[in-house]
């Protein structure tokens, strides 16, 4: 029996509470209910009175099923006929892998980075200001920049495909069973290592390859058809087809491409800052109350500021600002939060839309490339600004502060663990950029009066939300238009954006690769 209702938060988020109304609404009895699954939650705080819409499938004097979809069945692929070299373990890669599986095909992944169990150990060196490893961090290494983020897996882009079905897949590898139901599913940074993990082992059990610390430095074309690659080590992997899943910040791999005169496209990305509040303010502006049981709350904001997007990105309630450069000359921060989002902190991107027509125009000789030469040297800018501070050390400035163009005599506490070094970022960062931060600050705290506050501070800079270049691909048959048999998906190849898109383009790339096949 399916209900449908609208509940307290009390309700809504105590089990046992939950249990007894849905068995009210149900007009069943407790000895009757064999069981019960949420379909559906979702929290609608739009009035001072904060309710909770709830689906739920009630199972009376019935079986309830072990899980509510397909599990996915994956084939054995010893000795089969077809294999694929996947460069890149991010949500990309490892969908696309997993959707080889589902069709008897062998992969074979090509990670530069460290297992996620070595990768904790890089992060951890990273984050006390010992040494940044530029192949295994925050963005590279086993599960891409995703693993270590807050795991968000909401999107809007259904037109890729089924998202529910990468939902399922991420659950049959151990993610929580709220993913299949809350309105803005989000698995965490503690829960998703594992999860990769056993993604991993899927591959190896089935037959597929799974190599580690393997960088890959060239691609293998024969007859104008890519067929293998080449790694830092000097080994070669020949395969069927090439897909290159290898995420925002594998500037190398567009350089390789180049050096073979295949094409490559500028595109618009995002630049700007991470700000972070703490979480009981957000809860008090969001909610208009205490946020008791209700979970922390987070955000979303755009606006438009002279004719360009401002608006806010990989928002993490109850979270923690990270180093996300894979550079040691350069600095780059981005946000995670755990499953339990219980952080006292609350962060967000939030940035500027950077179209192509905006990129300064000293960087037109660097071609499709003008947009990475020019994040990279704003990252640089920031690096620059924090060089007084610890190694790792991110410039920041008060929220206020920054909007009024006022350098920050002292600076809140922060989640940022490599330490805070207080820059007039208002000075340094590209103006139309800062400009427009300032202004849709003001406007932001209009539609969420209190936001605009001393208490937030602003880091610098929130460049890698996109990346600034395309691999072009045929529509169709999305091979890259300058080789057959090569592949370009997910974020780095600028068709995805996050990691439930990267993960649905993914599997679209794999479905293609077995078409042909």
């Amino acid at each position: 029996m399916l209900i449908q209702t609208t509940l307290s938060p009390h309700d809504a988020f105590d089990a046992s509470r939950l249990r007894r109304r849905l068995i009210e609404l149900a007009h069943a009895d407790e000895a009757s209910v064999t069981g019960l699954r949420l379909v559906s939650r979702s929290v609608d705080a739009r009035q001072r009175n904060i309710k909770v819409n709830v689906k739920a499938q009630v199972y009376v004097n019935e079986p309830m099923p072990d899980v509510a979809y397909e599990a996915p069945r994956y084939r054995d692929v010893h000795g089969v006929r077809h294999s694929v070299i996947i460069v890149g373990s991010g949500p990309a890669g490892l969908f696309a892998a997993l959707h080889l599986l589902e069709n008897g095909v062998k992969p074979i992944v090509l990670e530069r980075g460290n297992d996620v169990t070595e990768r904790k150990r890089d992060i951890a060196a990273l984050c006390r200001n010992i040494e940044l490893n530029s192949d295994s961090n925050y963005c590279f290494g086993e599960g891409g920049a995703g693993t270590f983020s807050d795991g968000k897996l909401y999107t809007r882009s259904n037109k890729r495909g089924d998202i529910s079905r990468v939902l399922q897949i991420f659950h049959h590898h151990g993610a929580a069973d709220n993913i299949l139901y809350e309105a803005h599913p989000h698995i965490g940074s503690d829960k998703l290592p594992a999860i990769v993990k056993h993604i991993r082992q899927t591959i190896i059990d089935c037959g597929g390859e799974f190599h580690s610390k393997t960088r890959v430095t060239d691609i293998i074309i024969r007859e104008q058809r890519a067929v293998g690659c080449v790694t830092a080590q000097g080994g070669e992997y020949i395969a069927d087809a090439v897909v290159l899943a290898t995420g925002h910040s594998a500037h190398d791999i567009y350089r390789m491409l180049i050096n073979h005169h295949m094409p490559l496209e500028a595109k618009g990305f995002a630049l700007g800052v991470r700000v972070e509040h703490p979480q009981e303010l957000i809860d008090n502006i969001q909610y208009r109350q205490q946020r008791g049981i209700l979970p922390a709350a987070a955000y979303q904001l755009v606006t438009q500021v002279q004719g360009r997007g401002v608006y806010s990105f990989c928002m993490c309630p109850g979270g923690h600002i990270v180093p996300a450069t894979t550079d040691a000359s350069l600095c780059v921060v981005n946000g995670m939060s755990a499953s339990h989002r219980n952080s006292p902190y609350a962060n967000s991107g939030i940035v500027v839309e950077v179209r192509v027509e905006d990129i300064p125009q000293h960087y037109a000789s660097r071609g499709a490339l003008a947009g990475l030469y020019y994040q990279r040297d704003v990252e640089r800018m920031a690096r620059r600004a924090a060089e007084q501070g610890n190694t790792f050390a991110a410039p920041a400035q008060r929220l206020a502060d920054f909007c009024h163009g006022k350098i920050s005599a002292s600076l809140p506490s922060c989640s940022f663990v490599p330490g805070l070094v207080s820059s007039p970022i208002h000075q340094w960062l590209p103006q139309p950029v800062g400009q427009r931060l300032q202004q849709a600050f003001r406007d932001f705290d209009d539609k969420r009066h209190g936001f605009l506050t001393n208490e937030a501070v602003v880091l610098a800079v929130e460049s890698r939300s996109s990346s600034p270049v395309r691999i072009p691909r045929d529509t169709q048959s999305m091979e890259y238009l300058g080789c057959k048999g090569l592949y370009p998906a997910g974020e780095g190849a600028g068709y995805a954006g996050g990691i439930t898109s990267s993960a649905m383009d993914g599997i679209n790339v794999a479905q293609k690769i077995v078409e042909q096949l």
